[in-house]
C-alpha cells in the first residue's frame, strides 16, 4: 500500500538521473564561480537567472556581478558570478541547496582551484554544506567520500528504490532473491565499466527512460509469469540497464568506478535485505497488488520520460 502512495508522488521526482556541476576559481581575494546545468532540469526553475545562483552561497564572499543564459547548441544552462572576499582566504564554507530549487535527488559537484592546489565538494538534499580546505585528500578521505557518493547514486531515485522492491517480489524464495540479487549487481557493474568503451554513449533521458521499463518489465515477470525460469538472467541484463545511471555519474564527478560502485552494491544490498524482511511474510495477493502498483509506476514514469 506504501507502494501504491508514491504514485502520486512522481512529478516531485520526475528525473531519475538529476546532476549538475560548478567551478571555482579564487585568486587572492577575488573568486569566478561558473554553475552548469543540464537544460532539461531548468523547466524545475522559477526565475533561473536570479534563483540558482542564491542557492550556492560561499561564507564571507560579496557578490559583485553575475550573468546566466541558455546555450542550446550545448544542452546546458550556465550561469558565471564573480565574488569579493574581505582578504585572501586559506579555507571556503560553501552551502549549496540546488536540490531545493531543482528536483529532490538533485547532486551538485563542485570543483574548485587556487594558487595551484585543488578541492571538491558534492551536494545533495542530505549534505548542504562543506568546506574546501585545498589539500590533497588522504586515501581514507577519497574511498570514504566516493563510495558514499556511489551509495547516494544507486538509491539517488524513485526508479531504482523501486526497482529494488521488484526485484525482492520476484524471488520466490530466499535462495532466488540470493542469485537475482548478485546477477542485477553483476550486471550493473559489467555495465558502468563497458560502457565507456562503447561506441554508443546514451543520453540521459534514454536512461531513465530504460530504468522506468526495467520496473514494468519485471512488474509483468511477477504478474504473468510467476513460474518463469532463468528469472537471474533477466535481472543481469536489467542490471546493465541501471549500471548506466553510475556510468554517467562516473564521466560526470571523474570518481574511481571501484569506490562507486562498491558503496552503490553496499546501499542496494542493505535496501534488499530490509525490503525482504518486510515483505517476505506478506500474503501473495499483496504481493500481486504491489507488482500491480510497480507496474503502472513504470508505464506512467516511462511516458513522462518520452513526453521530456
Amino acid at each position: 500500500m506504501a507502494l501504491l502512495l508514491v504514485l502520486p508522488a512522481t512529478p516531485a521526482w520526475t528525473h531519475a538521473v538529476s546532476f549538475s556541476s560548478g567551478s571555482l576559481a579564487i585568486a587572492g581575494a577575488r573568486a569566478h564561480y561558473e554553475l552548469r546545468m543540464p537544460l532539461y532540469e531548468i523547466s524545475h526553475v522559477a526565475s533561473p537567472e536570479r534563483t540558482l545562483l542564491s542557492h550556492v552561497r560561499f561564507s564571507g564572499a560579496q557578490l559583485l556581478n553575475a550573468s546566466c543564459a541558455a546555450h542550446p547548441e550545448s544542452g546546458f544552462y550556465v550561469c558565471e558570478a564573480d565574488y569579493q572576499f574581505a582578504a585572501p582566504v586559506e579555507a571556503v564554507d560553501v552551502e549549496c541547496t540546488l536540490a531545493a530549487a531543482t528536483v529532490p535527488n538533485h547532486v551538485h559537484l563542485l570543483r574548485a582551484e587556487m594558487d595551484g592546489k585543488h578541492d571538491q565538494a558534492l551536494f545533495d538534499i542530505s549534505f548542504t554544506r562543506a568546506t574546501l580546505r585545498f589539500r590533497p585528500p588522504t586515501a581514507a578521505e577519497i574511498a570514504i567520500s566516493e563510495s558514499a557518493a556511489g551509495a547516494m547514486r544507486a538509491l539517488g531515485g524513485a526508479v531504482q528504490l523501486l526497482f529494488l522492491a521488484a526485484l525482492v517480489l520476484a524471488a520466490r524464495d530466499r535462495r532466488q532473491l540470493v542469485a537475482l540479487a548478485a546477477m542485477f549487481l553483476l550486471g550493473q557493474a559489467v555495465s558502468a565499466l563497458v560502457a565507456p568503451h562503447a561506441l554508443w554513449q546514451p543520453a540521459p533521458r534514454f536512461v531513465e527512460a530504460a530504468g522506468a521499463l526495467t520496473v514494468a518489465y519485471l512488474a509483468v515477470e511477477i504478474l504473468l509469469l510467476p513460474q518463469a525460469g532463468a528469472r537471474w538472467a533477466i535481472v543481469g541484463v536489467l542490471g546493465a540497464f541501471h549500471g548506466l545511471y553510475l556510468r554517467l555519474f562516473l564521466q560526470a564527478t571523474g570518481y574511481h568506478a571501484g569506490y562507486v560502485l562498491g558503496g552503490a552494491a553496499f546501499a542496494e544490498v542493505l535496501v534488499i535485505a530490509l525490503l525482504g524482511l518486510a515483505l517476505c511474510r506478506l500474503p501473495r495477493v499483496v504481493h500481486k497488488l504491489l507488482a500491480g502498483a510497480l507496474l503502472a509506476f513504470g508505464l506512467v514514469w516511462f511516458g513522462l520520460r518520452l513526453r521530456g
